[in-house]
């Protein structure tokens, strides 16, 4: 019996806590509180501006993917067929250190986003075959890049 009670007293309390409801994107958002005494109707004052708020310096800094290069493309096998999951890197061809790293998905495409003004590395991965490498020009101005990559078995290994 005892055990009976605990759950009602739950199941009370859960029905009795309010709920959080957020405002939908089609409705007006709550009214605001009427302005402090010695502003003017209608203007907010400094402290309830998002931007003197405390704590939301980090949303102000989102990145924006605008002025990404997006590298788009397809590895296909030896045979022309699609290559799932090949593994797939990428880097600055100043620097030895990869930076970037994504796979091809079950049909063999990829997609991976850097930013513009840099040429780039990429270098493709799978066990059996050769790696196939290919340099990636970001400084022309265009937003995206297309790369096709066929494999070639590895050189005396089996796939």
């Amino acid at each position: 019996m005892h055990s009976r009670r605990w759950l009602v007293v739950l199941s009370a309390a859960t029905w009795l806590v309010p709920r959080v409801s957020t405002v939908a994107q089609n409705q007006d958002p709550p009214s605001a509180p009427p302005p402090a005494a010695g502003t003017p109707s209608g203007t907010t004052p400094p402290a309830a501006t998002p931007a003197n708020r405390t704590g939301t310096s980090s949303s102000q800094r989102k990145y924006s993917h605008a002025n990404d290069f997006l590298i788009r493309g397809t590895v296909f096998t030896d045979q022309a067929l699609a290559f799932p999951f090949a593994q797939l890197r990428i880097r600055r061809t100043t620097e030895k250190k990869f930076r970037w790293q994504s796979s091809t998905n079950s049909r063999g495409e990829f997609a991976v986003r850097v930013p513009q003004g840099l040429e780039y590395e990429m270098v493709v991965h799978a066990k059996g075959f050769a790696d196939q490498r290919k340099t990636i020009d970001a400084k022309n101005g265009l937003s995206e890049g297309q790369l096709i990559f066929r494999m070639e078995p590895a050189a005396g290994g089996k796939k």
